[in-house]
């Protein structure tokens, strides 16, 4: 029994590794970083990776204080891999990758726990499989966990660290409980003090829950495992609080963590109950799904408050108190982004699989949530077909032929078709009242989703962020003796991350002239690979066709060198800008970059 249980945890692993892979990795490096965010994190590894300096992010020559290191430090860590240049060409596979492998390790993380801890008597190969497609299908994860960005990573070691807390809350041996507070101070080397608020809140909320919670606390042996997470996680902080002193505890802690949570950044202001919406979205199409297995396991929890019960089948409690802690305190935060729901994703599919479980047994509420679902599956797929009605409502000045480039790649055809097959199949295995078919859908809804993203990437990236990448290359060829360099207008951070260069990004209002002109003079930045000559006589400048038709930049001479989609690359003499600066300056307008944020171009 035990070799037979080994060999089907085996299968059980090795599928769900298999689609992981299908989901997380195929294609992943084959196209170009999406701006953005991306960018910044992307020339910060690489940065470290080519200076030696592993302690402080820096980009485009400043401080990078946004998110703690262990995101660079795992792209770094591919960026210094040999023959990098070679297997990643467009140094986005290195970026992407710990994205992609914390998703990966966290959905085999879920298959594995359900299938040790299988629910309610439910002895189902298949529940495990349900649970960690439920998780690698959410729309949030599909695509945070192909980009560039901490968030993935952060839901991968934060979540790897809770069910590492829950499996030894359920386990009747008596092993150390190391492993789950190496992963947390790994969360918050990924993200600062968020990712122990949120572990403390899932876990004091579940022992709230349990009749022995003493002895539940005692298990995950708090003293020992905090001083662990603590010799993991704090050293960077003291060592960056030395090294670099106020601005690091201004805009780390000050900026990103407490302004951000107490006040609206960087314009994200939402209502109060945005992530309920965002939790809707984030588990289509199998949201219905979702509703009913809180709903279960809130009647579970209702139980457990009352009367003892098996440690080894609450997960669904403590997935509850898990969902329910990420949704209170980001609806708590000024600041609201989708992708701060990530963490509560793993308990959104664990909750579905209680669904998945209890409908096996209710035929009345089987009836209602397929039918509800299908619902969801045909309005989908209308929404397809009446395509033409909100294409035209694309209005984005980066891709301007968006709309006809989709019509015209084939991509709305294929979405129309298998849409329309995935009703189509949902209301058949309806109908035969198959046990399996949430699963079966999973299935074809990974096949979907393997045919239609990659061309969808593709068609974004030849759009978006092909021509800064053309346009980089020519700076490269053309720039003579290291000119200085500047963006105008749309400010694209992979314009420094594909050219290797000191970007200065300015708008291109009347200030944003003067600001150039001031900044050339006066703003030093060292460059890790190669520095600016300041002093040269001219300069390259980046510029979108629709500044380059405002009448301050319009009106200065300079040098066309090249065109690509809508960006234009001039060369401008510094004695012709600092002229027109203090012509500006003389009709009133004044320079203000000085007054920005650090984190800020």
């Amino acid at each position: 029994m035990i070799l037979l249980n080994s060999k089907k945890r085996l299968i059980t692993l090795l599928i769900v590794l298999v689609c992981g892979i299908i989901i997380f990795f195929l294609g992943l490096g084959t196209t170009g970083l999406v701006d953005e965010t991306p960018p910044l994190f992307a020339a910060a590894a690489r940065a470290m990776s080519e200076s030696g300096d592993w302690i402080t992010p820096k980009v485009n020559g400043m401080f990078r204080f946004d998110k703690p290191p262990l995101i660079y430090w795992l792209m770094g860590f591919f960026y210094s891999l040999p023959k990098n240049e070679i297997w990643d060409s467009y140094g986005t596979l290195s970026a992407r990758l710990p994205s992609a492998l914390g998703s990966l390790f966290l959905m085999l993380m879920i298959g594995d726990t359900l299938f040790c801890w299988p629910q309610k008597s439910d002895r189902q190969f298949l529940t495990p499989i349900v649970a960690s497609l439920g998780f690698a299908l959410s729309p949030l994860i599909i695509i945070w966990s192909r980009t560039a960005v901490s968030d993935a990573l952060l839901t991968g070691t934060l979540g790897i660290s809770l069910l590492l807390f829950w499996r030894r809350m359920a386990s009747e041996n008596n092993d150390q409980c190391i492993s789950a507070w190496v992963f947390l101070g790994f969360a918050i080397l990924t993200k600062g003090p968020v990712a122990f608020v949120l572990a403390l809140l899932t876990i004091t909320s579940f022992l709230f829950s349990q009749k022995n919670w003493k002895t539940l606390l005692c298990k995950i042996n708090p003293k020992k495992g905090f001083l662990i997470t603590i010799l993991i996680s704090v050293p960077w902080y003291l060592l960056e609080l030395v090294k670099e002193g106020k601005p690091f505890w201004d805009n780390f802690f000050g900026y990103h963590n407490f302004q951000r949570y107490t006040s609206v950044v960087n314009n994200h202001a939402e209502p109060f109950w945005f992530f309920l919406y965002i939790m809707i979205l984030a588990s289509l199409p199998f949201t219905p799904f979702l509703f009913h297995g809180i709903f279960k396991a809130f009647e579970d929890f209702l139980k457990s408050s009352k009367q003892s019960c098996n440690v080894a089948e609450t997960l669904y409690i403590y997935s509850l108190c898990w969902l329910i802690s990420v949704l209170i305190f980001f609806s708590l935060s000024a600041t609201k982004l989708p992708s701060y729901w990530l963490p509560a994703i793993p308990a959104a599919a664990i909750l579905i699989t209680n669904s998945f479980i209890n409908l096996k047994n209710s035929s009345k509420s089987y009836l209602f949530l397929w039918n509800f679902n299908i619902l969801i599956f045909f309005g989908v797929t209308m929404a397809f077909f009446f395509s033409n009605n909100w294409l035209s409502s694309i209005n984005d000045p980066e891709m301007p032929n968006l709309a006809s480039e989709l019509i015209s790649s084939g991509i709305i055809f294929k979405a129309k078709l298998f849409f329309s097959l995935f009703t189509l199949l949902a209301i058949i295995l309806f109908s035969l009242k198959s046990r399996n078919i949430l699963l079966y859908l999973q299935i074809l809804l990974l096949i979907g989703q393997s045919s239609l993203m990659p061309p969808i990437r593709k068609l974004a990236d030849t759009s978006r962020q092909l021509p800064l990448r053309n346009i980089s290359k020519l700076i490269l060829d053309i720039r003579e003796r290291r000119e200085t360099l500047a963006m105008i207008g749309i400010r694209k951070p992979s314009l420094h991350f594909y050219s290797r260069q000191i970007v200065f990004y300015e708008p291109s209002t009347e200030e944003g002239l003067i600001n150039l002109s001031d900044r050339l003079n006066t703003d030093r930045r060292e460059n890790y690979e190669d520095q600016p000559d300041y002093e040269y006589k001219s300069l390259l400048v980046v510029i979108d066709e629709y500044s380059s038709g405002r009448h301050q930049w319009s009106k200065i001479n300079h040098q066309k060198l090249g065109k690509f989609g809508i960006y234009n690359l001039w060369r401008i003499q510094k004695s012709d800008l600092n002229n027109y600066s203090k012509f500006l300056e003389n009709s009133g307008y004044k320079s203000d970059w000085k007054n920005r944020k650090v984190e800020k171009f």
